[in-house]
């Protein structure tokens, strides 16, 4: 069966990553014999310069009707005046909800040819090998109500409300389990459950649900000395499951455990196994069109999309592989070249495909 991929290259160095991994996607189908197609479609502030809408009706149900989605970035300061349901970042946000995307796993990875590129000392963070599962659909970020509003003394009041379903807690909770299973059998679960009812509830049903997976070992931790014990000794942990704000705060603190933001993949799943794959980092505007871009954490989430959608492990373990050679070789661009001696966007790409097709 041949696996449909929907292309969403977004915004500002969205375009030049999403070229890079098609060169893989294209090496894979061609010298490797996976059987992949794939279609690009406007997402982000390029959706709503091609439609209007930053995630097109003919956009979503391109993705809706594909095994994964791979997606750039979004976003860029000329879409910051936009309406707010026109701004790219909630073509996002819709595009989790419209594909029901609730697990959204992050890994912080530190490759050892990289260990001098982390802001801790190496023997914090030599190894270092994190899987952050992020409950995505829930929480503050699509609680209602929600809202400004003028009171009648003529202040101004902001809000924003925080829930969680026993359903919506359960199935991460089963989401978290399976990826500790797969990995060294440790999750810690974080949560604010001293001060949050929310978090009460949470705590109560991770405990419930790890009677069904025994060998795995359970721990919490409150947010707050969470993201303190990720900076004092981050290889403690394996897996760490957490709600939808604060996987989005303490994934980027891990993300930077490892040198560069510019390295890091995620996929984002859903219950059949669809999922959305894009680099952590933003759009970068800034450095957009300059070629500089690193292109390793989109290729990276083209390995994820291998492993947990495609079902091709074989090939993703390849991917890594490759990734993992061109480092050895000393290639690095801006962001993690240590000498300021860094390779273009194109160049890393190109060694990548070189260094597959010959695995």
């Amino acid at each position: 069966m041949t696996h449909k991929i929907a292309i969403l290259p977004g915004d500002g160095i969205g375009p030049e990553i999403i070229r890079e991994a098609v060169k893989v996607l294209t090496c894979l189908r061609d010298q490797h014999g996976l059987d992949l197609s794939w279609q690009e479609a406007p997402f982000g502030g390029a959706g709503v310069d091609a439609a209007g809408d930053p995630l097109p009706a003919e956009s979503l149900a391109l993705c809706q009707q594909s095994a994964a989605v791979l997606c750039g970035a979004v976003g860029g300061p000329q879409y910051d005046k936009l309406p707010r349901e026109q701004r790219p970042e909630r073509g996002l946000l819709r595009l989790r909800s419209s594909m029901d995307l609730f697990s959204n796993l992050r890994p912080a990875i530190l490759f050892e040819e990289l260990a001098d590129a982390s802001s801790l000392k190496p023997e914090l963070v030599a190894g270092l090998d994190i899987m952050i599962v992020r409950e995505l659909t829930g929480g503050i970020y699509f609680g209602q109500p929600r809202g400004i509003e003028t009171l009648e003394n003529g202040e101004r009041r902001g809000f924003n409300t925080l829930e969680y379903r026993e359903s919506e807690i359960k199935r991460i909770a089963h989401s978290a389990f399976r990826t500790a299973m797969q990995r060294n059998k440790r999750l810690c679960s974080v949560d604010k459950a001293n001060v949050l009812e929310v978090s009460e509830l949470w705590r109560e049903i991770f405990e419930s649900v790890a009677t069904e997976y025994p060998e795995v070992e359970l721990s919490h931790l409150y947010v707050d000395n969470a993201s303190m014990q990720l900076v004092r000794a981050p290889k403690q942990f394996d897996v760490v499951a957490t709600t939808n704000m604060f996987g989005d705060i303490l994934s980027d603190t891990a993300a930077m455990l490892t040198g560069s933001i510019g390295m890091l993949p995620s996929a984002s799943l859903n219950a059949d196994g669809q999922g959305m794959y894009e680099p952590i980092h933003g759009s970068a505007p800034d450095i957009a069109g300059k070629g500089i871009a690193n292109p390793l954490a989109t290729i990276l989430s083209v390995a994820m999309m291998l492993r947990y959608s495609l079902g091709e492990n074989a090939a993703a373990d390849k991917v890594e592989a490759a990734v993992k050679q061109t480092l050895a070789s000393g290639l690095r661009t801006a962001d993690i070249a240590a000498d300021g001696d860094a390779v273009s966007t194109e160049t890393m790409g190109d060694a990548v495909v070189a260094a597959l097709a010959s695995l």
